[in-house]
């Protein structure tokens, strides 16, 4: 892929007047590549901290579609009416691709790569540059936002957020890691990295700016300038609340939302979770 990158970030630095047939083509071979999985936003890589590598070529080939594509009807002569970049239409599935999409208003953008056995309940949204892995299930009104990283086995319960990350081009996108089961109505933004078999209760958010406080091992996990915030493997985080302990905020008894790891994986947390798999 080195030549496609190269000819890629050509093109981003470029900035034509006007695109040529030619640099269209380039831009569809690249979102080709995106769409089956071959390349990707961010992978893994053992050297980071955090676990994984921004391609950052990558996001700005993604970026690039915005610049080379024209607004057109994309209504499809249905009631509804719907206008879009033209470099990203909705991605198509056969029988072939081992996907499941419920009826009732789901969509998966093109450029995103959905493995099989994903499930995709309605109405359930994956947006350009966001990588669903074997198995996974997106639940009803989830989003995988653009460039978000999910991997196998997973379960986006009802309702989450997992938010993308396309700007700035040197952030890493959110990643969640085999085998996690998000809760409903959660939110995981900023660069998150949640490791494997980690489990959010509903209603968790996790973000750079909110510290996620450890019961079992005593820590307090952050972000920080080099590394996004790291939910640590089997961890189970749930929504929780620390006391304003000076200021107005302790006179009034003010509590902050924090979220909190109460446990790690256990047979227990198995007997809750196994429903899911009856599903799929």
């Amino acid at each position: 892929m080195s030549e496609l990158a190269h000819e890629i970030e050509s093109l981003f630095e470029e900035k034509p007047a006007a695109y040529t047939e030619e640099q269209k083509r380039l831009f569809e071979r690249f979102r080709n590549e995106l769409s089956r999985g071959a390349i990707r936003s961010a992978e893994p890589d053992a050297t980071q901290a955090s676990g994984w590598r921004v391609n950052v070529w990558v996001k700005k080939g993604i970026l690039l579609g915005f610049r080379i594509g024209g607004v057109v009807d994309m209504s499809g002569g249905g009631p509804l009416e719907f206008f879009d970049k033209s470099t990203y239409p909705v991605k198509r599935f056969t029988p072939d691709s081992g996907v499941r999409i419920v009826p009732g208003g789901s969509s998966v953008r093109e450029g995103a790569y959905v493995g099989r056995g994903v499930t995709c309940m309605p109405p359930m949204y994956i947006n350009t540059g966001a990588y669903v892995d074997d198995g996974t299930m997106i639940d009803s009104h989830a989003l995988v936002g653009s460039c978000a990283q999910v991997g196998k086995n997973c379960h986006i319960s009802a309702a989450s957020q997992l938010g993308g990350v396309l700007e700035p081009v040197g952030a890493l996108p959110v990643i969640i890691e085999d085998d996690v089961l998000v809760g409903g109505n959660c939110g995981v933004y900023e660069g998150t990295v949640v490791k494997r078999r980690a489990v959010l209760g509903s209603g968790t958010i996790l973000n750079r700016s909110t510290p996620v406080y450890d019961l079992v091992r005593g820590a307090v996990h952050r972000a920080t300038d080099e590394t996004p915030l790291i939910i640590p493997e089997e961890a189970v985080v749930v929504a929780g609340s620390r006391k304003v302990t000076s200021g107005p905020g302790a006179d009034w008894g003010i509590s902050l939302y924090t979220p909190v790891i109460v446990k790690y994986r256990d047979a227990g947390t198995e007997a809750k979770i196994q429903l899911e798999d009856l599903l799929r």
